[in-house]
């Protein structure tokens, strides 16, 4: 059984945990004299809490994949990042903050202890995560604490703000040498206490190769990108090789002495009414309705992403009128009993209880249920909440490659890459669904009839598109395939301007359904107000406590330095 080293980090600002560091982590660094009074905490334990620290930067329910997965309309709110909203004060923007730095302090121990001791695969491990960490730090901020973070011992109570390309090249480096320091093969194995690969070498390797691979890919349009280096990874040709390579954390369905199920399916399954709602733009480029893209192309992982509580025909019964059919609800299928709120809607009935009418995130997405076409309730029985937190997959690393190959940066064939991509994105389905404990039934989507059509439509409508078009298709494809993965979702589009996303303001009908009854849905009944925010704003927080901090930023207008 692992060892479970966890400390849950809510609104502390990255200064307060410089001041927790202070009180409790000085005396890991002391020398062990009593065997039975140990003052050193185990480096493979400290591994187990950096590792469980840094899933949480971009989970859900408490931390910013509540917001960015809406910025990238795979979910929908009622919350303020309902028209790209998010505020300086957010708390899960500020818990992402806070549990970020909280890996700085954390591998800063394992560094120095993991040096001093000669345990250097852990010290690599340890480095490749704070770089991760300071690479995810500059995609959502930019500028921000670096040399100077995690110092509090040394007296450095307001760390000055590093330019985010030094952080993102500083990371490139750290990269480069934890490598360096795993393949050593000085010190002990973590095993079973590494949660993303039981300290498996090979593919600890393969991870961060393939980590090299998408870092160089987003940065491929600024000055900071450099070719040989690009070519030179390739040419080593040690990416990851199959699903079993994935960088993910594991959830199970144990909730006892811990809860252990995934973070949105406790969000959504869990509560007496749940804030995340499918989004139907989402929803109508899956049924292959959206006029521009994969027209006429159904995706069958729908069933697998979503969960309908409606059967088909089914009023919703929270709100709907029996004696006159009105729905009242802001988005309704009738032909599947899919049931949500639109981004931006204005609507009299975007705020009406649905806890009995809501489409959940389904079985792939959190654990949640698989969609049979049954309906039922979404409770705690359910799911099972046994889905992992997707933070790289094989399957990314190939529609990265066919981004890399369609702009020429790489050799090899888009199209075919493409299609390795979708087909490895199904199996992951099936993966998932096989490792979730489900007592459904769930039909096997790899070799369905279904799948091979969709991969058949897609490959037609790429050998019929533009250049810049094939290139939507890849990234669309990639949004797809990598739901609840909004963190590099949100990284992509704002890198290519991929996929298109729902626009309230948009000169023609933003959805296609059309229930043919008297309550169609109205354009004007959804708007925005806001611009979109191309970072998100410092937690205000920090810049209240730092006195080297910057003014607050203009979200919507600071640049992340690879943002094209």
């Amino acid at each position: 059984m692992r060892n479970l080293f966890k400390i849950k980090y809510l609104k502390i600002s990255a200064i307060g945990l410089l001041f927790i560091c202070m009180f409790n982590c000085s005396d890991y660094l002391d020398i062990n004299t009593d065997p039975n009074n140990p003052t050193t905490a185990p480096l493979d334990q400290l591994l187990t809490n950096v590792e469980g620290s840094f899933n949480q930067i971009t989970e859900f329910e408490l931390f910013m994949a509540e917001e960015l997965s809406c910025y990238v309309h795979q979910i929908v709110y009622r919350e303020e990042q309902d028209q790209y909203g998010t505020k300086q004060d957010n708390a899960d923007v500020q818990n992402s903050w806070d549990v970020a730095y909280s890996v700085f302090t954390e591998s800063n121990i394992i560094i120095e202890q993991g040096t001093a001791d000669n345990e250097m695969v852990m010290v690599g491990m340890a480095q490749i995560i704070k770089a991760y960490t300071a690479v995810i730090i500059v995609d959502v901020w930019g500028d921000a604490p670096f040399t100077e973070a995690a110092l509090l011992e040394s007296g450095v109570v307001s760390p000055v703000f590093d330019d985010q390309e030094f952080i993102y090249q500083s990371a490139l480096d750290m990269i480069d040498e934890g490598l360096a320091n795993i393949n050593s093969g000085v010190g002990q194995n973590p095993g079973s206490q590494d949660l993303f690969y039981g300290g498996n070498v090979t593919q600890w390797n393969r991870f961060v190769n393939t980590l090299k691979l998408k870092l160089y890919n987003e940065i491929r349009l600024s000055s900071m990108f450099n070719a040989g280096d690009l070519s030179a990874l390739v040419a080593e040709d040690n990416f990851m090789q199959s699903l079993t390579d994935d960088f993910q954390y594991p959830y199970t369905s144990t909730q006892s002495p811990a809860d252990e199920r995934n973070p949105l399916y406790r969000d959504s399954y869990l509560t007496g009414q749940t804030s995340q709602y499918a989004s139907p733009w989402f929803y109508e480029i899956l049924k292959g309705w959206n006029p521009n893209i994969h027209t006429g192309v159904p995706d069958p992982r729908l069933p697998y992403y979503f969960f309908n509580q409606l059967v088909p025909d089914q009023l919703p019964p929270d709100v709907g009128d029996p004696t006159t059919g009105n729905p009242f609800a802001d988005y309704w299928d009738r032909n599947t009993g899919f049931h949500s709120i639109r981004f931006g809607s204005v609507s009299a009935n975007r705020d009406f209880t649905s806890r009995n009418s809501s489409t959940y995130p389904g079985i792939y997405v959190c654990g949640g249920k698989y969609d049979d076409g049954q309906g039922g309730s979404a409770n705690a029985s359910a799911g099972t909440g046994a889905a992992p937190h997707r933070i790289l997959t094989y399957h990314e690393s190939l529609f990265i490659q066919a981004e890399l190959m369609q702009v020429g940066l790489i050799p090899g064939n888009a199209r075919s890459k493409l299609e390795e991509a979708i087909m490895a994105a199904f199996s992951k389905v099936d993966n998932v669904v096989a490792n979730s404990e489900t007592t459904q039934d769930v039909p096997v989507l790899s070799g369905s009839g279904a799948a091979s059509e969709f991969v058949e439509g897609i490959l037609q409508e790429y050998d019929g598109a533009s250049a810049e078009k094939q290139m939507e298709i890849i990234m669309t494809q990639k949004w797809v395939s990598t739901f609840g993965d909004p963190f590099d979702q949100y990284n992509d589009y704002r890198r290519t301007g991929y996929p298109v996303l729902a626009d309230p303001n948009g000169l023609s009908p933003e959805y296609q359904l059309d229930n043919e009854d008297d309550w169609p849905l109205v354009d004007s009944e959804t708007t925005l107000t806001r611009s979109y925010q191309i970072s998100l704003f410092w937690p205000q927080a920090e810049l209240n406590v730092n006195q080297n901090a910057p003014s607050q930023k203009d979200a919507t207008t600071y640049a992340i330095f690879w943002d094209n």
